[in-house]
C-alpha cells in the first residue's frame, strides 16, 4: 500500500497537472493556449505532443472548442497518429464535424480502433453513409460487425449508446474457469463491474458481479451464484427510458438485449451520465425555441434555427394585437390601461411559465401521469388563485394611488386573479394535451402558454374597464 506522504504527494502531482490547465473560473488558460499556439505555428510536433500527450481525453476536447478553427485542425494534423480519438466524444458536434471532415477516412479508421466501441459509433454516427462505409471496410472484420450492428439501431436509442465489449460466460463453468479466462484474454474491455451468463444461442440467462466472483470458491459452478438480469435493457428502447432505468434501480451497468433477448452489448453508467445532460440540454433548449443549437455553430445556422419559432411567435404576437384592437375606443378614453395593461400580460406569462417548467419536467421524468395528474392540476389552481389575489392586492393599490383612481385599482385587480388563475391552467394543461398527441411539450408549450396569457390579460383588463366605465 501507498504511504500517506506518497497518496499527498500524487493528489498535489494531479492538482498541479489540472491547475497548468485550468484557470480558477475551469476555462483553459490563456497562457496554456499560446503555448499550444505558438507551437502550432512553427509546426513543433515535439512540443505538441509532450504538452497534450498526458492530458485526459476531457482536458484535450476543452483545448480543441478554446482554438481558433485553423488552429484546431492544424494541431489534429500536426498530432498525427498520436491524436486521441476519444477527446471528439468531448466537443460539440460542429466542432466534430469539422475535425471529422478534414481527415483522411484511412486516418479516422486507424482511430477508430482504440476506441470503445461505443465511442466508436458516437463519431461514425455523424458521418455520410459513403464515409461510414469506407472507414468500415478498413477495420477488422469482428469490430467491423459489432459497429454496424450499433449503427443499424434508430438513433437516440440504448443500442446505439451501448458498448458491444462485454464479458460473457456458459452457466456450466466454474468460477475458477472465469477467473482464468478473464486473466488471459487479451480483447476483454478495459472496466467492466458484471459478467453475462449466457446460452449458446447467446440468450441472456443472469449475470454475476465482480464481487460475488471474489467472494465465491473456484469450484463453485456459474449457474448456482448467477442472478437473473431483472433489468435487462431491450436495445430499441429510448436511451432517456434506459437513463431513467438506471436513476431507478441505481444501476451501474445494464445488459443490452435485442427482440429475441439475446446478449448483444452493455450500457455503463458513464454513458448515461451523457445522456441525461444531453436530454436535458435539448429540453431546455427547446423550451427556449433553439432545437439543438451548439455554441460552436455558424451564424446562418444559428440564425436558421431560431427563424422558425420566432416566426411563430410573430403569429401570436398578431393575435395578442388583435384582442387589444377590439378594445380601440376604451384606450382611446382611458390612455392609463395602455400603461398598466402589459403589466397583467406579463405576470400571467411569468406565472405560466413557472407552471410550465415544472410540469414539462415532471412529464419528461414520469412523475406526472394519469393517477396525479387531477391532484397537480387542483393544486396548481389553488397556486394561481393565491398568487392572483396577492398581487391583486398589489398591483391594485399601487394603480389605484399613481392614477389616483381606485376603479382603476379594482379593475387591474380583478384582471390578475383571472390571468394568473388562467396561467396556471394553461402552464399544465397545454403540456398535459401535448403530451397527449405525442407532441414535445418542451419544443410546444411556451408559445402556446404565452399566447393563452396575453389575450387572456389583455381582454380581461380591456374588458373589464369597457364594461365598468361604459365606454361606447
Amino acid at each position: 500500500m501507498e504511504s500517506q506522504d506518497e497518496q499527498t504527494s500524487g493528489a498535489k502531482a494531479a492538482d498541479d497537472t489540472h491547475a497548468d490547465i485550468y484557470g480558477e473560473d475551469g476555462a483553459v488558460l490563456p497562457s496554456f493556449l499560446a503555448q499550444i499556439g505558438a507551437a502550432i505555428a512553427d509546426r513543433d510536433t515535439l512540443t505538441l505532443k509532450r504538452e497534450v500527450d498526458d492530458l485526459h481525453q476531457s482536458e484535450l476536447g476543452d483545448l480543441l472548442e478554446a482554438l481558433h478553427p485553423e488552429q484546431r485542425r492544424a494541431l489534429v494534423e500536426l498530432l498525427g497518429a498520436d491524436f486521441d480519438f476519444s477527446a471528439l466524444t468531448e466537443v460539440d458536434e460542429a466542432i466534430r464535424r469539422d475535425i471529422v471532415d478534414n481527415m483522411p477516412n484511412e486516418q479516422i479508421a486507424q482511430g477508430m480502433q482504440d476506441l470503445d466501441s461505443d465511442d466508436a459509433v458516437y463519431i461514425l454516427e455523424d458521418l455520410e453513409k459513403e464515409d461510414q462505409d469506407e472507414i468500415l471496410s478498413q477495420l477488422p472484420f469482428t469490430e467491423r460487425i459489432r459497429l454496424r450492428r450499433s449503427l443499424d439501431y434508430p438513433e437516440e436509442t440504448a443500442g446505439r449508446r451501448m458498448q458491444t465489449e462485454f464479458v460473457a460466460v456458459p452457466p456450466f463453468w466454474t468460477i475458477g474457469q472465469t477467473i482464468d479466462y478473464m486473466r488471459e484474454d487479451k480483447n476483454l474491455p478495459e472496466r467492466f463491474s458484471q459478467i453475462f451468463v449466457i446460452d449458446p444461442s447467446f440468450k441472456l440467462l443472469g449475470a454475476i458481479d465482480l464481487d460475488q466472483i471474489l467472494r465465491t470458491k473456484r469450484a463453485t459452478k456459474v449457474e448456482e451464484v448467477m442472478h437473473e438480469t431483472r433489468h435487462a435493457i431491450p436495445a430499441t428502447m429510448d436511451q432517456e427510458e434506459a437513463a431513467r432505468e438506471f436513476e431507478q434501480y441505481d444501476l451501474l451497468s445494464a445488459a443490452v438485449v435485442d427482440e429475441n433477448e439475446r446478449l448483444v452489448g452493455v450500457l455503463t453508467i458513464d454513458d448515461v451520465v451523457d445522456v441525461i445532460q444531453q436530454e436535458a440540454e435539448e429540453d431546455l433548449l427547446r423550451m427556449g425555441g433553439v432545437g439543438d443549437e451548439e455554441l460552436s455553430d455558424s451564424i446562418l445556422s444559428t440564425s436558421r434555427s431560431r427563424v422558425p419559432w420566432l416566426l411563430v411567435n410573430l403569429l401570436t404576437a398578431f393575435l395578442a394585437a388583435s384582442v387589444i384592437g377590439l378594445f380601440d375606443r376604451t384606450i382611446e378614453h382611458i390612455v392609463a390601461l395602455a400603461v398598466l395593461m402589459p403589466i397583467v400580460a406579463g405576470m400571467g406569462g411569468n406565472a405560466g411559465s413557472q407552471t410550465m417548467t415544472v410540469t414539462v419536467r415532471a412529464l419528461a421524468t414520469k412523475d406526472l401521469d394519469i393517477y396525479n395528474a387531477g391532484r397537480i392540476i387542483r393544486r396548481e389552481m389553488g397556486v394561481g388563485s393565491i398568487n392572483g389575489i396577492i398581487f391583486a392586492v398589489l398591483i391594485g393599490i399601487v394603480a389605484a394611488a399613481w392614477f389616483r383612481d381606485p376603479n382603476l385599482g379594482g379593475i387591474i385587480a380583478a384582471a390578475m386573479i383571472i390571468n394568473m388563475f388562467v396561467a396556471a391552467l394553461a402552464g399544465i394543461l397545454i403540456p398535459l394535451l401535448l403530451d397527449r398527441f405525442k407532441i414535445d411539450p418542451a419544443v410546444a408549450s411556451a408559445v402556446f402558454v404565452t399566447t393563452v396569457t396575453d389575450v387572456v390579460g389583455f381582454f380581461a383588463f380591456l374588458g373589464l374597464a369597457t364594461w365598468w366605465f361604459a365606454v361606447p
